[in-house]
């Protein structure tokens, strides 16, 4: 079997390439669903636009409306962030969360925990102090 170099590279470049427009035309399709400034009619006229047809569909929402796309995902991440604080925080200044507060560890192991999660900044000094009280209560 004769099979180039060339022609294989070629073969593998179309296959990224192709693999590249699926991951954008889902992120597109994601980000219509997404946006809350979008509306019923808004959110089916995009969409029919880009299932129908997809290459200029696409490109025409990255030129109309990319701009939003990074600050959705800015928006959708911070908003992510602070929900997993949130519960950073109340599960450690809970004493662990479920499953009767320490979880089976020691009081030193405990503390060794508020601890950690106190100079990664999970915790305030406060927090912090409220923890270590409950534990060695």
């Amino acid at each position: 079997m004769n099979y180039p170099m060339l022609d294989t590279f070629l073969s593998i470049m179309w296959f990224f390439l192709w693999i590249l427009w699926i991951f954008l035309l889902v992120r597109v399709t994601l980000d219509i669903f997404r946006d809350d400034r979008l509306h019923g009619w808004g959110k089916a006229g995009w969409l029919i636009f880009v299932l129908i047809l997809p290459y200029i569909g696409v490109l025409v929402y990255l030129i109309a409306r990319g701009h939003g796309m990074g600050e959705r995902d800015y928006a959708q991440a911070k908003q992510q962030r602070a929900a997993m604080d949130d519960y950073i925080r109340s599960t450690a200044a809970s004493g662990g969360g479920s499953g009767g507060g320490s979880g089976g560890l020691s009081p030193a192991e405990q503390l060794s925990r508020i601890a950690d999660l106190k100079n990664s900044g999970a915790l305030t000094e406060q927090e912090y102090q409220t923890a270590k009280a409950k534990i060695l209560a």
